[in-house]
């Protein structure tokens, strides 16, 4: 047993692996520090930042006591998509492990945890390191560089903690009566993705006794709101690398400019500030079902409301992707085929 530990990795994304390795070298030292990098070569579909990934670790490692979470912008580790490719320079490598010792205030005699294939490792490099170099097993199965290149194709590798920023959320909007609720429980059952719930529906049933009645302005900020936590809340425990929304902030919008003749900055700046990745918008051209809580059934309505939805996406510039099969089932599969090609890259 050492008494102090460092690993140093991008670890982006934070995946089971490189946990496994944590836990591992956890296990062969009483303290371990963990130097979170900047990727030198970010996927271009995801913005990570250093403090996403710390908080990644702080979480996984929340009741891991003998772990310490750094982060650093000043040591560049290579980018490599096979060990071979790397030739060490032993001059640069001490000295960069001598910033990392000094700036973290720790002992001379710390050890360096490395996987057990990385050219560090190599007992000719060893000898004229300034650190006593220990491995932690290599788990094949776990391809950190395939892993960062395709996170989608990789998702169950993925460390729970890391999901919510791998995830990519879709918003199911359109009028009153367009089929949304069912298509968004269709696609969370297609794709075992998690989802969040209009809001707006639920504070009526909760909030003000199953009827709009009572509905005033003062009730849309805590409507955008809740919703803006049911969102987090569902992408913080993806399941899959889609995460379906019922309805959106805009939708909230056009209800407030409806029903109220005015905007509300609140749900206007939740609209940008919590900006969802993709929306799909269905046509307002299914047939009315009165269910005791809509009440823009009248065609005149109906298509006033849709354009309305469309001006506050111009406004806000958001460009939705259009579904306007009358049909139920054909609306489903022109669904699956946007989400299809938006996260997994797959062609019709």
């Amino acid at each position: 047993m050492y008494d102090t530990g460092l690993m140093i990795g991008h670890f982006e994304p934070l995946h089971l692996g490189q946990m496994r390795s944590i836990l591992d070298a956890a296990g062969q030292a009483k303290t371990l520090h963990i130097v979170i990098t900047v990727h030198p070569s970010p996927h271009p579909d995801f913005t990570i930042t250093l403090q996403d990934k710390a908080r990644w670790l702080q979480m996984a490692c929340a009741d891991l006591p003998f772990t310490q979470i750094h982060t650093t912008d000043k040591v560049e580790l290579p980018l490599h998509d096979n060990f071979d490719d790397v030739t060490i320079d032993v001059s640069a490598s001490n000295a960069k492990l001598q910033r990392l010792i000094e700036a973290l205030s720790l002992p001379t005699d710390t050890v360096l945890f490395v996987a057990d294939n990385h050219p560090l490792a190599n007992s000719n490099v060893q000898e004229q390191l300034a650190m006593t170099v220990l491995t932690t097993p290599l788990l094949p199965e776990f391809d950190s560089y395939a892993i960062a290149r395709d996170p989608i194709s990789h998702w169950t590798a993925i460390h729970p903690q890391a999901r919510s920023e791998y995830t990519k959320t879709i918003a199911i909007v359109g009028g009153e009566s367009s089929g949304k609720t069912t298509l968004v429980h269709k696609l969370a059952n297609y794709y075992g993705a998690t989802f969040a719930l209009e809001m707006g529906r639920l504070y009526v049933a909760t909030d003000l006794g199953g009827r709009e009645i009572g509905l005033q302005y003062s009730d849309y900020g805590p409507i955008a709101l809740n919703h803006a936590q049911a969102i987090r809340e569902a992408a913080a425990t993806a399941t899959a690398p889609v995460t379906i929304i019922d309805t959106d902030f805009v939708t909230t919008q056009a209800f407030c400019e409806e029903y109220e003749g005015r905007t509300h900055p609140f749900v206007a700046a939740c609209i940008d500030e919590f900006r969802l990745d993709h929306t799909i918008m269905l046509d307002n051209n299914t047939p009315w079902v009165d269910d005791g809580m809509r009440s823009l059934g009248t065609p005149d309505a109906r298509g006033r409301f849709e354009q309305r939805l469309l001006d506050i996406f111009a406004r806000h510039e958001i460009k939705p992707y259009m579904i306007d099969a009358p049909d139920y089932d054909e609306r489903y599969k022109q669904a699956l085929v946007i989400i299809d090609e938006l996260i997994y890259g797959k062609k019709a």
